[in-house]
């Protein structure tokens, strides 16, 4: 069974630092661009960075630049998403997936999902 689990959530206060993490099961994820997207409540989901299936091209979503990293380590068929200076307006439900149609590039309607973690960001 093809599975995203995203781990790493939680409450933080702004200028803190979470990372998270996506692992996946039943198939392996260096064949695919993995995207992180994030979904706040009463806004639409929005695409936050892309890694390519070989780790060396990244793209952010303007609003994260400077602050988060996406990485991935293929021998552990993990992708994270090392987010720093967290603010209150990154607060949502992260989402992490697969597109089983690009190495490359992610698109807003990718082939595999997680379920979320809830990212929390208050003091």
């Amino acid at each position: 069974q093809l599975q995203l689990v995203e781990s790493g959530g939680g409450l933080v206060q702004p200028g803190g630092s979470l990372r998270l993490t996506c692992a996946g099961s039943g198939f392996v994820l260096d064949d695919y661009a993995i995207g992180w997207f994030r979904q706040a409540p009463g806004k639409e989901r929005e695409e936050v960075s892309c890694i390519n299936g070989g780790g060396d091209s990244r793209n952010y979503a303007d609003s994260v630049k400077g602050r988060f990293t996406i990485f991935r380590d293929n021998a552990k068929n993990t992708v994270y998403l090392q987010m720093n200076s967290l603010k209150p307006e990154d607060t949502a439900v992260y989402y992490c997936a697969a597109n089983a149609r690009s190495y490359w590039y992610c698109q807003d309607d990718m082939d595999y999902w997680g379920r979320g973690t809830l990212v929390n960001v208050s003091s």
